[in-house]
């Protein structure tokens, strides 16, 4: 009966209208909650098969739920680093506990980012849910796999220890004075035979001067350079240089101090590291030419490749002109190399005071964890106090073929579906995901001034929709009361 029909069409239309404001409801109450995906009930209508001549049956509307999964709401600065937005296509994977994870557990979807360190040091956010990424690797290396979810890690900071990294590199910016009087012990040197109070870097070297003592050979100039062992403990090398009776040329040693931090082999006494002539040119510069030519005289053969290769601790007994490091040490081996001639400066010879304008060097004492930066490519990277950096994971994304067909859960997150294809793990800022903002937070995409409308239209659709029952049901009134 077509009256019939109509109070189900009304019934139908209050349902569907109820939906519409159960997913606005939703909308409004979700306007603050971070990475939020608005949903809103979409209307079809349902058509009853109709037979000619019987009237008009009337089949009413149906109410279904779309989500905008896939519209990206804007970026909000804030003050954690380690607040996470993505601005682009993506979602982070995420999972609901930290660790002894199993192929079976799930693994939901979320732009929400808000996370937090936990007390195990894990990242969570605000729902509760453990961010996940690649690991780094013993050699320092990121493996990723764009579809095995299991290759994925819980990302953790809070097991990023002390780190200290050894010198490998000195940059020497010096000057040594020209107009630098020839001591007696260089021109005895000169003599033939060396007369009685010769320099020689043997058996009377600048390494066993003693002030108190006078024994050995005072240094026209020297320098002191610290540097960084294996394990950060701090270390100094001193660099002495006696001005020689030949014209821009000087005698040079390098030795460790204390010299109880070395061992050496024959021809190195009193922790020397290193003896031989430096030359200069006529303009003051290096001559890298002359101390080519003099070869195993000159402190280095090749300024080029001045390197220093200190042996570990625990090896052999050091070779002829060999050293170790001290076996009370227990420290690694470890290769210096010097910069003498640096375009910026470099050692040089100039008729002025002998002076260090600066001693560069790399490597760093121990230092403890100060903060964690996460950039947009999404390398979680530890800060150290000593200024070291250490990558320590990659933050993985997941995009899929129709995102908005994923499911809700609860969270503020989301799982896979049939519908939305599966899943496709990448590295931020490639394949189409988008970039990772730190300090940022996604926000709700939802519109209150549209919100608000859609509440006064379903409203009115509502009210419309019981007016066909009450009018319904005057007209079945109509209908009964003929009999009487």
């Amino acid at each position: 009966m077509s009256i019939n029909s109509a109070l189900l069409a009304g019934v139908s239309g209050l349902t569907a209208n109820s939906a519409a404001l159960a997913a606005i409801s939703q909308n409004i109450a979700n306007v603050n909650t971070i990475g939020y995906k608005r949903s809103q009930a979409e209307f079809q209508t349902v058509v009853n098969s109709q037979s000619q001549g019987a009237g008009y049956s009337a089949g009413g509307v149906l109410a279904s739920a779309r989500h905008f999964t896939s519209q990206n709401g804007q970026l909000q600065r804030t003050t954690s680093s380690t607040d996470l937005g993505i601005s682009g296509q993506g979602f982070f994977v995420v999972t609901e506990k930290a660790e002894n994870l199993a192929p079976n557990d799930a693994r939901l979807f979320t732009r929400a980012g808000a996370f937090r360190v936990d007390n195990l040091g894990y990242l969570k956010n605000t729902a509760g849910l453990y961010l996940q990424g690649w690991p780094v690797d013993a050699n320092g290396e990121i493996n990723t796999d764009p579809s095995d979810l299991s290759r994925l890690r819980t990302i953790n900071v809070g097991s990023v220890g002390g780190t200290a990294e050894a010198t490998t590199r000195i940059q020497l910016n010096a000057n040594l004075k020209s107009s630098q009087a020839v001591s007696s012990e260089a021109a005895d040197a000169a003599l033939l035979p060396p007369g009685p109070n010769a320099y020689d870097p043997v058996t009377n070297s600048m390494a066993m001067w003693d002030p108190e003592t006078g024994d050995g050979v005072k240094p026209d100039f020297e320098v002191t350079v610290p540097v960084s062992d294996s394990k950060g403990g701090q270390r100094t090398l001193a660099l002495s240089f006696l001005k020689s009776d030949v014209p821009n040329q000087w005698y040079a040693e390098i030795r460790a101090v204390p010299e109880g931090d070395v061992v050496t082999g024959a021809n190195l006494t009193n922790g020397q590291l290193k003896t031989g002539i430096i030359a200069f040119t006529q303009d003051g510069r290096l001559d890298v030419a002359a101390m080519q030519a003099l070869g195993a005289d000159a402190l280095f053969a090749d300024p080029a490749n001045a390197i220093l290769n200190f042996g570990a601790s625990d090896d052999g007994a050091p070779a002829a002109d060999g050293f170790n490091w001290a076996a009370g040490l227990g420290i690694d081996d470890q290769s210096i190399a010097f910069d003498l001639t640096a375009a910026a400066g470099g050692l040089t010879q100039y008729d002025s005071a002998s002076v260090v304008q600066a001693t560069l060097t790399n490597g760093t004492a121990f230092g403890n964890l100060s903060e964690v930066k996460i950039d947009e490519k999404g390398f979680v990277t530890a800060i150290f106090d000593n200024g070291v950096t250490r990558r320590i994971a990659q933050v993985a994304l997941a995009t899929f073929p129709s995102p908005d067909s994923l499911t809700e859960v609860s969270g503020n997150a989301f799982r896979v579906s049939q519908g939305s294809g599966t899943f496709n793990l990448k590295t931020a800022g490639t394949g189409g995901a988008g970039l990772i903002g730190a300090s940022q937070l996604e926000a709700s995409t939802v519109d209150l001034s549209t919100e608000f409308t859609g509440l006064i239209t379903t409203q009115r659709a509502y009210s419309a929709s019981s007016k066909i029952i009450t009018t319904a049901d005057e007209m079945l009134a109509e209908l009964i009361s003929i009999k009487r």
